[in-house]
């Protein structure tokens, strides 16, 4: 999948979340994930960023997903997108960082959504789930 024209940005959304929701579900690496972030424009990233923020927040993360979502990544826990996560409340200004910092952010969001998201499925979701972001079949196309 090619990155789509500015005006057509509900098909890059819908991209972005099954690339989010494969690496949670692994069905993609964090590394692939991280790779296709890496290629986006500086402008795409920020918005990759508030979007995955978003669905952070949604899943309703805690201060232990954080530190778990954390250790995932690889990123150093004395990074500024790994402090931001583990405050308590989570700070969501990642696409305000410096653009420098943003695979280092993406790595950390996308860990801790998966961390949450892993939780919810086996608890809120577990056996009745009718989210379809919570069933994805095996990727076959590579965004």
């Amino acid at each position: 999948m090619t990155e789509p024209s500015s005006d057509d940005g509900r098909m890059f959304r819908r991209g972005t979340e099954r690339v989010v929701n494969e690496i949670a579900q692994g069905l993609r690496t964090l590394d692939a994930g991280a790779g296709w972030f890496s290629g986006l424009a500086p402008t795409r990233q920020q918005g990759v960023l508030q979007e995955v923020a978003g669905y952070a927040m949604q899943a309703h993360i805690t201060a232990a997903d954080g530190r778990a979502g954390v250790a995932r990544s690889g990123v150093n826990p004395t990074a500024n997108p790994s402090v931001m996560i583990c405050m308590d409340p989570p700070r969501y200004g990642f696409a305000g960082l410096p653009s420098a910092d943003h695979v280092k952010a993406f790595r950390v969001l996308v860990s801790v959504f998966a961390v949450a998201d892993t939780r919810r499925r086996e608890t809120y979701c577990k056996g009745a789930c009718g989210h379809a972001w919570h069933n994805l079949p095996a990727a076959t196309e590579q965004p």
